[in-house]
């Protein structure tokens, strides 16, 4: 699985991790209610992503869905490993561990598809953009664009790593 150059992780300046974290910072003191609108976006988008999650897979609702404590539950572990890494991105070895075993777990004890982190760190910036438009700069935007890809490039290798075989 080779990555394409666009997937690369580029490295992230002092200033887009300042950036970051200032946003982060205001996403996270509503991390359950912007997580999970990031998640019944996700699902509501990518309805295949529902087949790993035997608890709301045939929840149709985005009403069902938020009411959903197994979702919510989801939502502040997926918002709690954002956050580390977030809190560590002056830290690339915790990063790298961090993401290594959010990748590991969903390889090889959920069997989730990679390409789902894709499209989950996609959903990621588009809500985050609308909750907090006038934070969301065009600079933000870049900084985040490379957060999403550095998010997606780490958990990838993990795969890679287990010997993932789509």
């Amino acid at each position: 699985m080779e990555i394409e150059r666009w997937e690369r992780s580029e490295e992230i300046s002092d200033a887009e991790k300042k950036v970051i974290q200032e946003i982060w910072s205001r996403v996270y003191a509503n991390c359950e209610d912007v997580g999970v609108s990031i998640l019944i976006r996700f699902f509501v988008n990518f309805p295949s992503a529902k087949q790993y999650f035997s608890q709301f897979k045939h929840m149709e609702d985005p009403l069902e869905m938020e009411r959903s404590l197994q979702l919510r539950k989801h939502a502040r572990r997926v918002m709690g490993a954002i956050n580390t890494v977030v809190e560590n991105l002056n830290d690339s070895e915790k990063v790298s561990s961090v993401l290594a075993l959010v990748g590991k777990a969903h390889a090889l004890k959920h069997k989730v598809e990679p390409i789902y982190f894709k499209k989950l760190t996609g959903v990621m910036l588009e809500v985050i953009a609308e909750e907090y438009p006038s934070e969301f700069t065009p600079e933000a935007h870049g900084a985040w664009t490379k957060m999403k890809t550095l998010i997606y490039t780490h958990v990838t290798a993990a795969y890679k790593e287990v010997g993932w075989a789509q």
